[in-house]
């Protein structure tokens, strides 16, 4: 089983600050074989998200530049920065949150993000977190005990959020920031409310109750489905060779289950390898009758998983050569 939590020790200090890329060696042919694989899939869309995960992968931050809150469809926003992203899914019965950022981002970014937008914080009905660490549930037990909101966690992870392994270089979370037990997201069984029903998968092995999230959004009135990838291994010599495999089989179930969904947006609650910033100033100088910069169309999407996956599988071949 992989080994989610315990450090480099050339990693531990870059927890501290805004880290530099981290270079992974292409040294063999079969590692080179797996790179250019997923350079010609990737082509220019998907450039970026090559670049991140074959080549100089990092960890998001504290400091990771703040986003302006976002309008990014008809009913879903976008809170947070560029190292970790909150979404807000709108429906008639009130809004869905997924994740909820660190606990010292919730005055500083969270609720001035609800604010910005006109946003009623407690209209948060749902708050889903995608893995039980403390940058995606930190703001989770506010909203449950000051508006009532429900917080679903991945099947194992509640176990990870109250008594989290120690971490080099992490600081310890206070008890008061997590929230209370409450909903425990199951793979395939769907979390309906209002007019949105969202269909959770478990894809560890980030955490072992790591979650990802088909749901649909509106833009201008018409329906697409998009995806979130919750458990992206933002650094993979973090990862054990045994949770490697447990990735690319996850990576491969979620390539079988979004593909059936025709899924067409791409989205991630860690966006450092998908161009987000970029997204959302071509969003944000969007004219009418231009496209949506999220929708990347079916085959768009198909090949954004699948150079992660080539990119998961040139670690594992590069592990293969030591």
């Amino acid at each position: 089983m992989m080994i989610p939590f315990v450090l480099l020790a050339h990693s531990a200090a870059l927890l501290a600050q805004q880290p530099e890329p981290i270079p992974l060696k292409i040294e063999t042919p079969k590692v080179k074989q797996d790179v250019e694989k997923a350079k010609k899939i990737a082509g220019s869309e998907w450039a970026t998200a090559e670049h991140y995960f074959c080549e100089a992968p990092r960890t998001d931050a504290p400091n990771d530049p703040e986003i302006e809150p976002t309008k990014i469809f008809d009913n879903v926003y976008a809170i947070g920065n560029s190292g970790t992203t909150v979404y807000l899914i709108s429906t008639p019965e009130g809004l869905i949150m997924i994740d909820a950022l660190r606990p010292n981002q919730l005055e500083t970014q969270l609720l001035p993000g609800f604010r910005k937008l006109g946003l009623d914080p407690a209209q948060v009905k749902l708050i889903l977190i995608t893995h039980g660490h403390a940058d995606h549930f930190g703001g989770a037990a506010y909203f449950q005990e000051h508006y009532g909101s429900h917080v679903y966690v991945g099947q194992g992870d509640w176990d990870i959020m109250e008594h989290p392994p120690a971490r080099s270089g992490a600081p310890k979370v206070p008890a008061a920031t997590i929230p209370k037990r409450d909903m425990v997201i199951r793979e395939g069984q769907p979390i309906s409310f209002g007019d949105v029903k969202i269909m959770p998968y478990l894809v560890p092995p980030h955490t072992p109750g790591s979650m990802g999230f088909v749901f649909p959004v509106k833009d201008n009135g018409t329906t697409h489905i998009a995806a979130l990838f919750g458990s992206v291994l933002l650094i993979t010599p973090l990862t054990d060779d045994p949770g490697m495999q447990t990735h690319l089989k996850a990576i491969a179930h979620w390539r079988e289950v979004t593909k059936k969904a025709k899924v067409d947006v791409e989205l991630q609650n860690h966006p450092l390898m998908d161009d987000f910033i970029t997204k959302l100033a071509k969003l944000k100088e969007r004219k009418p009758g231009e496209p949506n910069p999220f929708i990347v169309g079916q085959a768009g999407y198909g090949s954004f998983v699948d150079v992660m996956a080539e990119c998961m599988q040139a670690e594992v071949d590069r592990r293969a050569n030591k």
